[in-house]
């Protein structure tokens, strides 16, 4: 992972020197989606950036089960699979910081972090945010910027000194908190906050006393990113576009600090135009996740609504019953986040932007169903007018002949096409 991480460490010094492009950073997963952006990487000869979050993937399983050395197999594994070049791809760590345990106190949960960047940073994980914006069961609700810092620092610290024991690449770092929601807002949106240019900037000072405090100069010279807030965002049903006269003055504070580019969240579904000009101004980091697997779930029902045609078996539950199903025994990743009356609430469950179906699709019943659901499609060709009728996003691309028109193509191509949007914009 080298050779691109090397590339990928230069992004604002090329930003300085007027060159163009970005960069997407997938956040998931979902073999899948995996597959999909590997696969999409390697016949475009492009680096892939795929990042694990905090809660997903640390030091005691997170939600997938995955230790970052295991989360890095994994990747490997699949690009292995695929074709795709070690020395393209960049691991990142998203939000690292004491997230999982904020409901412990302070120490407690900050020598948890330190335990899981220790981790990250041992597995070979060359990108990381620190965010250690969140307070713990024992802080004040509104932590200090110095107090936010001090603590970044410190796991920067842990970073760095992980490096130095196991050899190899050191990391990149990326700064800053004024992030959306993870997974989308919990509200209808009618406006979004944009970073004040001040805020940005005095974020980039208080980390830089931080560090240099704890002797770690040389660290901070590969800070690369500040997460700001550009203006974007998206809510179970609602999406704020970019508004680049919005967010003039936040870009124009990029002169004063030419060490650093941008890191944008919440970037899923933007139209292609809103994520290039976002790219043009600075913000060449764009994360994306539920977008991506919200276009795989499109593809899986779709599926499920050709099998019933096509090779309709009665004792065989359709794809949208299962999910219905393990998403009421298990509430607690939907629940709070989708409110509303009970027929709202299971619209949300299968079709909101936040996507909050991801977290199910791991699970023993989940992967049951879809593996009775593919194994019933099989290699078959699937007939174009069926995909007309419930996948009508991909005909296009069978007409043309870049997709195949079976049932595992038609879930890569799903993500696929997400994946192209975000080339092109990061392209421009």
């Amino acid at each position: 992972m080298t050779g691109a991480t090397t590339r990928f460490a230069g992004i604002a010094a090329r930003r300085t020197a007027g060159g163009k492009g970005g960069i997407a950073s997938i956040c998931s997963a979902h073999p899948l989606v995996i597959e999909a952006t590997l696969r999409h990487g390697a016949v475009h000869g492009a680096d892939v950036l795929i990042e694990a979050t905090c809660n997903q993937v640390n030091h005691e399983g997170g939600y997938t089960g995955m230790t970052p050395a295991a989360f890095r197999s994994f990747v490997e594994t699949h690009a292995a699979g695929t074709g795709f070049p070690f020395d393209r791809l960049i691991l990142g760590g998203d939000h690292l910081g004491p997230n999982p345990w904020k409901h412990l106190p302070a120490g407690d949960a900050m020598r948890k972090a330190a335990a899981m960047i220790d981790a990250y940073a041992g597995a070979g994980f060359t990108k990381l945010h620190l965010d250690t914006s969140m307070a713990c069961a024992d802080d004040p609700v509104a932590l200090a910027d110095e107090t936010i810092a001090a603590r970044a620092a410190d796991l920067a610290a842990v970073a760095e000194a992980a490096v130095a024991r196991i050899g190899g690449q050191k990391p990149v770092y990326i700064i800053g908190t004024e992030v959306p929601v993870p997974g989308g807002a919990l509200e209808a949106l009618d406006h979004m906050h944009v970073t004040e240019p001040a805020d940005a900037l005095r974020t980039v000072e208080v980390h830089r006393e931080a560090f240099s405090r704890l002797g770690l100069d040389a660290a901070f010279s590969r800070a690369i990113g500040v997460v700001v807030q550009p203006g974007v965002e998206f809510g179970n049903a609602d999406i704020i576009a970019y508004a680049p006269p919005k967010a003039t003055k936040l870009v124009a504070s990029l002169e004063s600090v030419p060490q650093f580019v941008f890191e944008a969240h919440s970037t899923d579904y933007q139209t292609g135009e809103a994520l290039a000009a976002l790219v043009r101004d600075g913000f060449v980091i764009l994360k994306v996740g539920p977008w991506l697997t919200f276009a795989l779930r499109e593809a899986l029902y779709g599926l499920s609504y050709i099998a019933d045609q096509l090779v309709p078996d009665p004792s065989r539950e359709s794809l949208p019953v299962a999910m219905e199903r393990v998403m009421l025994a298990s509430p607690v990743n939907w629940q709070k986040y989708y409110p509303g009356t009970p027929d709202g609430q299971r619209l949300q469950r299968h079709f909101s932007f936040s996507d909050r179906i991801r977290y199910y699709w791991p699970s023993p019943d989940a992967q049951h169903a879809t593996e009775a659901l593919l194994a019933a499609l099989g290699d078959r060709e699937i007939p174009r007018p069926l995909i007309s009728q419930y996948l009508a996003h991909l005909d296009t691309e069978i007409a043309a002949g870049r997709i195949k028109p079976t049932a595992h193509e038609l879930l890569v191509g799903s993500v696929t096409r997400v994946l192209d949007i975000y080339r092109n914009a990061t392209n421009a």
